[in-house]
């Protein structure tokens, strides 16, 4: 009986100490200054030393748990900036724009692709960014303005290689019904937001095998959640999100890491500006048949305008959340494969994809701001219905 005692006793002490010991690690890891980890490695043994005076299965469960979280956060530590060097597209504003900045206060050696190298977000860009900062000529969908920016790319990078490529380029289109959206729109939000991803990925991918670098697709939740009148944005998005997946898989051989991330709703200039709103309107509405027309009717096509007025109020301007996912993509000895950025995002993504479909799509509806709008040859079905 004593024997067993002391065994107890004896694991009970080595297990309490390696408990203390990776606790103290661990908190040491999170807390800063020099003072205040000593107060909080001293508060990690004292607490795993309580826990084992009360029960070895707590102990236990305490050492575990260390254990992981000292697993985990060595292995999201950043790696040094040391100006690596990194490619962005579509930053003539938004995420782009910002997180070229971002980077570039960093220390990294940004190249940003604009689609207007005259426009005022690259004059800006060249204004308020370092030595190290260059604008590039860069419309995803023209293939020579990709192969004249890698060839501007390895000019100036020379041996030290480009350590991450950022497709971010992307267009909304207006949201309306599948059925109203011309096929011209359709091929176009195609054409930037996921066959000009693809052609600027196979451009670069030699620098970034060569450097084992970062692969960053910028989709949207959009791209895995179903959201009404985004026929042509989702499945533009959805087809760069499997993208993602597959180029993660087949690049692992060569050390490279993909990410893909899924921001939620943040205020950008992607839908444009309101002549911009209009001619997509009018573009709708020259492209329709005479039939579908009638059934929709103008006065509810030109009512979708409202998603706009919404997004400028119901989006986040603050880009942070952003721009610190995409920098761990970037710079993380091993960065996720899927970020989320954004209020609710991730809990939309776990909504969409473990509820049933009956389920979804009745919150979906309730909770979508046109739910109210109806279509002309509907509105007319049921006035008859209520004089029936």
């Amino acid at each position: 009986m004593s024997t067993f005692s002391s065994e107890t006793a004896w694991l009970c002490l080595a297990a309490a100490a390696a408990a203390a010991a990776l606790g103290g690690l661990v908190l040491c890891k999170l807390s800063p200054g020099q003072v205040g980890r000593k107060v909080v490695c001293l508060a990690g043994l004292w607490g795993g030393a309580c826990l084992f005076s009360l029960s070895l299965f707590w102990g236990l469960i305490f050492s575990l748990s260390c254990f992981l979280l000292y697993m985990y956060l060595s292995s999201q530590e950043l790696l040094p900036v040391d100006q690596k060097a990194v490619l962005i597209t579509g930053s003539d504003s938004g995420i782009g724009h910002a997180l070229s900045k971002y980077l570039d206060q960093l220390g990294f050696t940004v190249f940003a692709g604009v689609l207007n190298e005259n426009g005022p977000g690259a004059e800006e860009l060249r204004r308020t960014c370092s030595e190290r900062f260059s604008v590039l000529q860069l419309d995803v969908t023209n293939s020579q303005q990709i192969k004249d920016a890698y060839s501007k790319v390895v000019q100036k990078v020379q041996n030290r290689g480009l350590w991450a490529v950022v497709n971010n380029a992307g267009i909304l289109g207006l949201p309306i019904d599948g059925e109203l959206i011309p096929m011209a729109h359709y091929k176009q939000c195609m054409a930037v937001n996921f066959f000009g991803a693809v052609e600027v990925t196979k451009a670069f991918l030699p620098l970034l095998r060569k450097s084992k670098g970062r692969l960053v697709n910028i989709s949207s939740v959009a791209g895995g959640v179903p959201v009404l009148k985004m026929a042509a944005y989702g499945s533009s998005k959805a087809a760069l999100t499997m993208f993602s997946a597959i180029m993660r898989q087949e690049l692992s051989k060569w050390e490279v890491k993909v990410s893909n991330i899924q921001p939620g709703g943040f205020k950008t200039n992607i839908t444009g500006t309101s002549e911009m709103q209009e001619k997509l309107e009018k573009d709708i509405l020259d492209h329709l048949t005479p039939d579908v027309q009638e059934e929709y009717g103008q006065d509810y096509i030109l009512a979708q305008r409202k998603f706009f007025n919404m997004v400028s109020v119901c989006t986040n301007p603050d880009l942070r959340p952003v721009l610190k996912d995409i920098r761990h993509a970037i710079s993380a000895k091993k960065p996720f494969t899927f970020y989320a950025p954004g209020s609710g995002a991730y809990l939309w993504f776990c909504f969409a994809s473990f509820s049933s479909t009956g389920i979804f799509d009745y919150f979906t509806k309730k909770m979508h701001p046109f739910d109210n709008d109806m279509p002309r040859g509907l509105g007319m079905c049921n006035q008859k219905k209520k004089a029936m």
